[in-house]
């Protein structure tokens, strides 16, 4: 499965959404402090894993760039793909996501 199916499927949320923290306790087994401690670290690995995936992508369109002297235009496959970049949540919400829907364990 490919990241941006997997950050599909997770379903987190785009906006700000308020937790309960006692879930988030319950979920985790830990104080809050720790809890946020561990999904901190986890967002930041998804968000590295978000930043390699578009580095890759964007690459491609470099490539191609450098190959071509004519005029660089406007690539809509490269419009498109920076629209679903920016459209996706927040590292923190899909580490949350993963928490709440029983995907890791702390």
């Amino acid at each position: 499965m490919t990241l941006i199916n997997f950050l599909k499927d997770i379903n987190a949320p785009i906006n700000t959404e308020t937790i309960d923290r006692v879930s988030l306790e319950k979920k985790s087994k830990r104080n809050i402090y720790e809890t946020i401690c561990i999904l901190e670290k986890i967002s930041k690995e998804i968000n590295n894993q978000i930043k390699e995936d578009l580095d890759t992508k964007l690459e491609e369109f470099n490539f191609i760039n450098k190959n071509n002297l004519e005029e660089i235009f406007e690539n809509k496959e490269q419009i498109e793909l920076s629209k679903f970049y920016e459209k996706l949540p927040k590292s923190t919400s899909i580490s949350i996501r993963y928490l709440l829907n029983g995907k890791i364990k702390i």
